[in-house]
């Protein structure tokens, strides 16, 4: 079985809830150095597909990546997506909504921020924000909560019948790993503090 079939989940095979703690966050799949080669050509087919796609201009591409905070998105963005051509592809990052932002229904945005035929958007989050944030700090009814998870269903069918390709990707550690990595950027945030570049 292929890695990526082997990290796949499809939408169909959701018959349960899905638990992360099923998920084990010290899967190792390849050896670094492996991974190296395999993403150097791996990164030369994503930049002939972007130009393909840039050229057909008949559907785009949105990339979503979620995860808790130091799960490394931005990472992931630098590394991984650095390949693609910056002419047709950008990264938009969802955070406190703007005054602008706040006057519209919860999907403005993001659907503003949808990429046109022929690029590739990058969310650094999304509009998933708006189930997982407000059900956290409990600041809605249930039921609304409920509507939102239709209502970007909805919206995500929309995008796909009009050419939207969405691939998503939940980037899943552990609260070791991420208490870990926290305190590293306090580390460096104090050692900046005090000399600052």
């Amino acid at each position: 079985m292929q890695l990526g079939q082997k990290l796949l989940v499809k939408p169909s095979k959701l018959t349960r809830k899905l638990k992360l703690e099923d998920w084990n966050t010290e899967y190792n799949a390849y050896k670094k150095e492996n991974v190296e080669r395999k993403l150097d050509s791996l990164s030369r087919q994503m930049s002939e597909l972007q130009y393909k796609l840039f050229a057909d201009k008949s559907q785009s591409l949105l990339i979503i990546l979620q995860g808790v905070d130091a799960s490394g998105k931005d990472g992931t963005i630098r590394h991984v997506m650095g390949p693609l051509n910056p002419q047709n592809c950008y990264v938009k990052s969802f955070k406190v909504p703007t005054q602008e932002e706040a006057t519209h229904d919860y999907l403005w945005s993001v659907h503003m921020a949808m990429p046109q035929k022929g690029q590739i958007a990058i969310f650094n989050r999304s509009h998933y924000e708006d189930i997982i944030e407000v059900f956290v700090h409990n600041s809605v009814p249930k039921n609304e909560i409920l509507r939102r998870y239709a209502q970007i269903n909805h919206f995500e069918r929309y995008l796909s019948e009009n050419h939207v390709v969405i691939l998503k990707f939940f980037l899943h550690i552990s609260k070791d790993e991420q208490k870990k990595r926290l305190q590293q950027r306090i580390s460096h945030k104090a050692l900046d503090d005090i000399w600052p570049l």
